[in-house]
Formats: structure tokens, sequence, C-alpha cells
């Protein structure tokens, strides 16, 4: 009965600090995790031991899934080489900047066991950098950069931890080894995601019932993640290739009313996921704190100067590899200079999450031949890292964006761009219905052509002036109206007997499904 108390109050947590953030202007990552260690101290309250397999195997797999699943494919291709220059390279940088940065503050602990900890401090979180980049309304390719490191870099640094691991209690590592290991999670891992993606799309074309399809695509990251790590791949590179691969052709998987559920369903998820890793990381603080032997100023001063060095490598890094791979004529061509601005926000989004803290709880207790290193400063470490990048870049991110004046996307070129595939889209569905119209009613016929219209017109409205109310927005106005009045008829019919609440259900259904297209435009 306490296990589920602590999980109804950590949900209950989680939705009140996240309507509070909203209401502030604080990004909630942020205030989840400060709420998080001040929860920590009460004693009684929440007292939730983090698990490091409860994230690796539990919470990072749909996170990753349903990630993979709304990253654009044409968008991730385009934008290769930067994401695998800091997924890859810069976590690899990292991991070697603070494994010789702790190796000169303790120096009697393994260099090994040094790169372990470097590889856990180096992959910024898959949830902090992109919450951040949408909202303060940075260009789309920044997002989408941001979002493929961000879904690649913990392969590297799991993968980067496992060899420090391995070296470090006592295991022989040669560059062979190390190469056939990082081979066989790269390869494994994708071969298998794309198994998985061929498997369950072929799943997916096969059932039309909405709620199947959700428990399909509910099981779908642990259906990859498992058998990629039980073959020593990537978990990581498998659910995210199998989730890149599904929602690239989702829309010719799934019916729609499969569609609309599988949406609202891992909003609601990745919500609740997202909000409990933050508030579980900042409630380890006062146990993190009891398992650490070394004085506080001496923990205050290592803290201090990784923090430094994982906020120093990042900048360090993306600057020359931005602008020197433009040296290469074909490189430049396809894809010119950008201004400093682009590359300065980047290397400012460095944020840690759970995964650090995660995968510093799985460090081993003891090194090769039983030798002692100071485990719990490793883990203070990591959880500083993560709790000092949170504060400092991302509630400094927006006005560092603002300073830097990141010029956003061109919204007008939006619309156009939307109108003109719009129009096309309309052609084509007249084309479709004046070929099988044959003996149908001319009232319907003609009502299928105004619909189309209609969807043309509310594109090319869309350039129109933001202070004069279009038609289709009259039209939603309005019918909003209507739609209140004819929900209260069908309430009261049913408060007086007159129909049974099946039926008060339905046609409430039919108008909210109505009313959520108003919303979204598309009436």
């Amino acid at each position: 009965m306490h296990g589920l108390e602590n999980i109804v109050g950590l949900i209950a947590v989680v939705v009140a600090t996240s309507v509070l953030a909203r209401r502030i202007g604080v990004l909630s990552p942020i205030l989840l995790v400060v709420v998080g260690i001040g929860i920590s101290f009460v004693p009684g309250l929440l007292e939730i031991e983090l698990d490091p397999e409860v994230v690796l195997l539990g919470i990072l797999p749909p996170i990753l899934y349903v990630a993979a699943l709304e990253t654009s494919v044409p968008a991730f291709k385009f934008n290769l080489r930067p994401i695998l220059l800091l997924a890859v390279g810069l976590v690899l940088f990292t991991t070697v900047a603070v494994g010789f940065t702790l190796r000169m503050l303790l120096p009697n602990v393994p260099l090994a066991m040094c790169f372990a900890l470097g590889a856990v401090v180096a992959p910024p979180d898959a949830v902090a950098a992109t919450a951040v980049a949408r909202r303060i309304g940075l260009p789309r390719r920044v997002v989408t950069v941001l979002e493929g490191e961000s879904l690649i870099n913990d392969a590297t640094a799991l993968v980067t931890l496992r060899v420090a691991v391995a070296a470090a209690v006592g295991e022989a590592m040669d560059g062979w080894s190390i190469a056939r290991t990082a081979s066989i999670a790269v390869i494994g891992g994708v071969a298998i995601g794309v198994a998985g993606g061929l498997l369950i799309g072929f799943v997916h074309k096969r059932v039309s019932n909405p709620l199947i399809d959700n428990a399909v695509s509910l099981l779908t990251p642990w259906v990859v993640f498992l058998p990629a790590e039980s073959l020593h791949a990537s978990g990581v590179v498998a659910v995210v290739v199998c989730g890149l691969s599904l929602g690239h052709r989702m829309p010719t998987l799934m019916s729609a009313a499969s569609r609309l559920q599988m949406d609202a369903f891992w909003r609601m998820v990745k919500f609740l996921l997202e909000g409990s890793v933050f508030l579980l990381v900042g409630l380890q603080l006062r146990a993190l704190l009891a398992d650490v032997e070394r004085p506080f100023a001496f923990t205050a001063g290592a803290l201090a100067a990784v923090v430094g060095v994982v906020i120093v490598a990042r900048i360090v890094w993306l600057f020359p590899t931005t602008y020197l791979a433009r040296l290469i004529p074909r490189v430049r061509r396809r894809d010119p200079s950008p201004s400093l601005a682009g590359p300065a926000v980047i290397s400012w989004a460095g944020m840690r999450g759970a995964v650090t803290l995660a995968a510093a709880l799985a460090l081993p207790a003891t090194l090769a031949n039983g030798r002692e290193y100071p485990r719990g400063l490793f883990v203070i470490l990591a959880f500083g890292v993560i709790v000092a990048t949170l504060v400092l870049q991302g509630a400094t991110l927006p006005t560092v964006a603002r300073w830097l004046k990141v010029p956003g996307d061109d919204r007008t070129e939006d619309a156009l761009a939307e109108a003109s595939v719009q129009h096309e889209a309309s052609r084509a569905g007249k084309a479709r219905l004046e070929e099988i119209a044959g003996d149908a009613p001319d009232g319907v016929v003609e009502r299928l052509r105004q619909m189309a219209l209609s969807r043309s017109n509310m594109a090319w409205e869309r350039l129109g002036r933001a202070d004069r109310e279009t038609p289709s927005a009259a039209y939603a106005r309005l019918r909003r109206e209507m739609l209140d009045a004819e929900r209260e008829v069908f309430r009261q019919a049913r408060d007086s007997g007159r129909i049974p609440e099946e039926t008060l259900r339905q046609a409430q259904r039919d108008m909210d499904l109505e009313e959520s297209l108003l919303e979204r435009g598309d009436l």
C-alpha cells in the first residue's frame, strides 16, 4: 500500500508542479527538480529510491520512442552530420575532458573509472533542451539538431560507460575489444530497430481496432529494446531507429481513429513520465548526501570543476566543428555556414537529466580486486551536474536566445508553403470526387466540393492580417456556440429520461470530435 501511495503522490505532485510552472512562467523540468529537492528533506514524504533499471529499462525506452515518432526523418537525415558530431563526437570529447579533470582531482582513482563518470555526465537530456527550444520559438533546424542529438547521445554514453566500467573492474579491454563492443552495439541496434519497424508496421497495417493499435504501440519500445540489450546491442539505437521508421510511415499504417487515439495516449504518457523523472531526480538529494565521504569543500570544488568542464567542453567542441566542416566545398555547397547565433544557442542547450543520474547509480560498488573508490562522490557529482545545468542553462537559455537575436522560422513562408500544398491537395480531392461521384445526390457532391474549397481557403487566410477575424475563425466561433446549445438539449433530454445515457455519450463524442477539429482549424 505504501508503494501505491507513493505513486499517487508522485503523480499528484507532478501535475500540481506542472500547473504552477505554467502559471509563473518557469520550465517545468527545472521546477520539478527544485520541488523534489525540497520534498527530499521532509521525513516520510515521498521517500522513493530511484532504481537505475527503472529509468534505463522502464522509462527511457518509451520517452525515446515517442520522441523518435515525432521526429521528421527528412530533417533528421539532412542534419545527420551535426547530429552525429554532437551525439557521438561531443559525448566522447566530454567523456575524455571530464575523465582527465577527475584524475587530476583524484589521482588514486583509475583513469578508466574517471572516464566512466565522464560518460555518465556527457549526454544532455532528451527532454529539457527541446522543451526550452520549442517554448521560446527557436528555429526549426535548431530544434531538429537538439532532438536528434538527444535521441542518439544516450547510446554513445551508455556504450562508452560499459567499456569504461569493464576496464575499471578488471576485464581485458584492448582496441579490438572496444571496437567490437561499439560495432555490435551500433550495428546490432540498427538491425533490430529496422526489423522491429517492419514487424510492428506489418501488425499496425492489419489491425483496425484503435485500442489494439494503441496497445501494440505501447509495447513497441520494449519489443525492440529488450532483445537488443539481451544481444549486447544498443537498445537505445534500436528504439530510435524503430520509432523513426514507424513515425515516417504512420500515415499509411494506421486508421485516422487509431492515430488520434495514439496521439492523445502518448501525450499523456510522455507528460507523466517526463515529469516523474525530473521529480524523482530531485527526491534523491538527501539520500545521496548521506553517501558522500569527502569534505564539503572538496566536494563543492570537484563539482564546480566538473560542471565547468561539461559546459565549456560543449562550447569548445561546437564552434570549430560547425565552421571547419564548411571548409569542405561539398559540405559548404549543401549547407552554407550559419550565423554565430545558431551554434551559440545550441552550445548553451546542454541540460542533463535522469539518464545521467540513473547511469551514476548503476556504477559498480568496487573495482578490480575489490578495490574501493569514492562512489558516493561520483554519484553526487552527477546529481550536481544535472541540477547546475538545468538551473543555470535551462533558466537562462531564453535570455541567451533573445540576447543573440536568434532568428525564428519565417511563419509567412511556412503559411505560404502550406497554402500552396493545400491548394494542390484540394484540387486532387475534387478531381477524385468527379471520378467517383457517379449517381451520388447532387447535394452531397456539392457539399464535398465546398468542404474542399473551405480547406483551401483556410490555408490562404493564414497569410492575411492577424488583427482581423477571418471567415474561418468566424465560422469556428459561431459553430462552438451552436455546439454548446446542442449539448445542453441532449443533456436535458437525458436528465428528463427521454434518451438513455448511451445516446448522450454518442452524441457528445460526435460533437466533441467536431469541436476538436474547429480548435485545430480543420473545419
